[in-house]
């Protein structure tokens, strides 16, 4: 039996629970659109019909460890057609254009569906259909016809601050329309995928499974963030989680629209990350940047009169700290945008302006190469200085799953031939129905058989 033990207060201990009580309550918004509150209630009554539950339903093709016919007439074990299982999973959406019926969602949600189904905040289901995916950026756009939907304001990601009140809007483990309340931890995170693009708004508002695609809203009832993904070793929420800027949503939905694809910005360079120590080999006295060691010929970067040689330091008056910033810098941009590049050559600041070219397509998925891909997503970047093909995502219980393979896995070789490019690998499994993979996992050396 627990005992309560009474405690009795000094003057001093009774101060310091005054300032508590007096910081507890300042933790609070005190406005929302400039009306003092004392609950969050009207906001989320507004933003969260914007809000919908997604439900998407795949069929995945598994190994049977009994494939041999004969031997499994033999033990009258079933046979299974194909070896097929139907699987469905849970995310969210945010409606951002109610007339048109468009909805934006995290790649990852809807990659692979057969079916994609969403539910409204009043229980309607309604089916959907992908307009546009970006793996890269981990933001879709599919869209639904209906009437009467609510949408969501866009606001100016831009503008968020660390330390800003914040709401997550999703549908956590399936149970639907779930609130949570916390502030902007930080902004412009990098390093959270190994191979996306990425200026992520970290937030303490609980995310947890199944929140993925949902919104992250400000004080205004504006959308400022797509919520996508969670540090946690649990698979929980441990107060760290991270959503794509309605910046580079919107971006990347507004190629979709135009486009119907996403043309991702190109300057045309081969760079590598410079420190201080390697920057004073060469003369310079920066802290950082991204050292240009190739430009391509006819590129944006030969226009603007780069050369090797030079260090990136800026990119539209933001910090270049090494190759993977400039990267993220330029990758988030469209085709066809005007950049302000300041750079160092023989320890002059330099500046010029460059209009980006189109990247070629960057990313297949990998049922295209062959079924026993299924479920990953292979990239033409790698970031090891190792030519090959990086896995950029192997979704779970999928049939590349199933056979080994992991996110940031890096193949070299397939049937013992070698690939370096997205070329090369589709031509090589035209040829053969079983594939045999070197790839190549940190360190270790691996091979994997794919049927």
């Amino acid at each position: 039996m627990m005992k309560m033990r009474l405690t009795h207060f000094t003057l001093p201990s009774l101060m310091l629970v005054f300032f508590a009580l007096a910081a507890a309550e300042a933790a609070l918004p005190t406005f929302v659109k400039g009306q003092a509150v004392t609950s969050l209630a009207p906001l989320v009554e507004e933003a969260s019909p914007a809000v919908v539950n997604i439900r998407v339903s795949q069929t995945l093709t598994r190994r049977n460890p009994f494939g041999d016919d004969a031997f499994r007439r033999f033990f009258g074990i079933p046979d299974t057609p194909g070896g097929q299982q139907e699987v469905a999973s849970a995310g969210s959406g945010v409606i951002v254009d109610a007339k048109r019926g468009y909805i934006l969602t995290n790649h990852h949600v809807v990659s692979n569906a057969d079916t994609i189904q969403i539910s409204l905040i009043d229980g309607s289901v309604l089916d959907a259909e992908i307009v546009g995916s970006d793996p890269a950026t981990d933001i879709a756009l599919i869209k639904v016809e209906a009437d009467g939907l609510t949408e969501m304001p866009i606001g100016d990601s831009t503008a968020a601050r660390v330390g800003d009140f914040v709401i997550a809007i999703g549908n956590p483990f399936g149970l639907g329309h779930t609130v949570t309340s916390g502030i902007i931890s930080a902004v412009g995170r990098t390093g959270i995928s190994r191979d996306g693009y990425e200026d992520f708004i970290q937030t303490d508002a609980s995310i947890n499974p199944g929140n993925s695609g949902g919104a992250l809203v400000n004080m205004n009832g504006e959308l400022i963030g797509i919520n996508s993904a969670i540090i946690s070793r649990s698979g929980g929420n441990v107060g760290i989680g991270f959503a794509v800027p309605t910046e580079i949503a919107s971006s990347i939905m507004n190629q979709i629209l135009d486009f119907g694809e996403v043309r991702r910005g190109l300057l045309g360079v081969n760079i590598q990350s410079i420190d201080a120590d390697a920057a004073e080999a060469l003369g310079s006295d920066i802290d950082g940047g991204a050292l240009i060691t190739g430009v391509q010929p006819k590129s944006a970067a030969e226009d603007a009169g780069l050369q090797v040689g030079d260090i990136i330091v800026e990119v539209n008056d933001k910090k270049v700290d090494g190759a993977a910033e400039l990267r993220n810098r330029i990758g988030l941009l469209r085709s066809g945008d005007k950049v302000k590049i300041k750079y160092v050559r023989e320890n002059k600041v330099l500046s010029t302006r460059a209009e980006l070219g189109q990247a070629q397509a960057q990313m297949i998925l990998g049922q295209e190469i062959h079924p026993g891909l299924a479920g990953s997503v292979f990239s033409a970047e790698t970031q090891s200085g190792v030519d090959g093909i990086q896995i950029a995502e192997v979704q779970e219980g999928s049939a590349a799953a199933q056979r080994g393979l992991q996110t940031g896995d890096l193949i070299t070789h397939v049937n013992r031939i070698r690939v370096s490019d997205l070329a090369d690998l589709r031509e090589v499994a035209s040829r053969y129905d079983i594939l045999f993979l070197n790839v190549r996992r940190g360190d270790r050396a691996l091979m994997f058989q794919i049927r």
